[in-house]
């Protein structure tokens, strides 16, 4: 079921509200929606839980808003959410950038309402490198993201999906994500790279209290798996999965072990 929430500063965000059980709130990356879990819903629903999927403000069919697209925001997005739906006890999910929020959320809110987190390719301790850190892509090259997608976004969304993958996806498959992304308000894409590109959530890992699931693909060209070391150096309770197999979209390339990997993990 659909319902529309008002988040900070009376933006709509759009939430996926389906089952019942256990709670499990997925954070989307960019330039996607809650939409790419689409293959995690349909693993957790016959098998009893709760999916709530969250649409950052100007993607899928949230609201856009011209303003405030930050880390703070955006993790305040998701308190409203899950204030208004009442549901405590969650398994937070953040991939990529949503996964960078998560952190921001769990240290801006204290881990509100949240038993256990789990990430996904995380942008996490940051995604661009800086003079002081190494680890992550070019800043020049998300800036250049930015300003092609004042000219030619649909070419810049086909290739920053090529670049998701490890196993080869079919043609068919690239087209549903590019649609994912081509729903997304561009000015709301631009926003949140620019996020992407200048934040960081190094003290925010540290001050994740629960026990976190870290899933990242060793093969990832977009979050290097050298991320992995420097999270788990900074999450006090933390479980490492490497998928060997896997880009950035570990979610494509290894998606039945990504499910079983969450499902044990929720279990344990």
């Amino acid at each position: 079921m659909k319902k529309i929430i008002k988040g900070k500063h009376a933006a709509t965000i759009a939430v996926e509200d389906l089952g019942e059980g256990k709670p499990i709130v997925f954070l989307h990356g960019w330039p996607f929606n809650q939409q790419m879990f689409e293959y995690q819903y349909n693993y957790f629903l016959p098998r009893g839980y709760r999916i709530v999927g969250i649409d950052f403000r100007g993607f899928g069919i949230s609201d856009l808003v011209i303003e405030d697209y930050n880390y703070n925001t955006l993790a305040d997005d998701v308190r409203v959410v899950l204030e208004e739906l009442h549901i405590e006890k969650v398994i937070l999910v953040g991939f990529s950038m949503g996964g960078a929020v998560a952190a921001r959320y769990m240290a801006r809110h204290d881990g509100f309402g949240v038993e256990k987190v789990i990430l996904i390719s995380a942008a996490a301790p940051q995604f661009a490198k800086k003079s002081y850190y190494l680890t992550g892509i070019k800043k020049a090259e998300v800036t250049d993201w930015i300003e092609q997608m004042q000219t030619d976004r649909p070419r810049m969304i086909q290739d920053y999906i090529k670049q998701l993958f490890h196993e080869k996806p079919y043609a068919a498959y690239k087209d549903w994500l590019s649609s994912l992304a081509w729903s997304a308000s561009s000015y709301a894409l631009i926003l949140s790279a620019l996020a992407l590109r200048d934040e960081e959530v190094s003290v925010d890992l540290e001050k994740i209290a629960v026990s976190t699931l870290i899933c990242h693909g060793e093969k990832d060209r977009v979050c290097s798996y050298e991320m992995v070391e420097e999270m788990a150096a900074l999450i006090p309770q933390h479980f490492v999965v490497p998928f060997r197999k896997s880009g950035h979209a570990i979610f494509h390339d290894e998606t039945d072990k990504l499910n079983r990997a969450m499902l044990r993990f929720i279990q344990k």
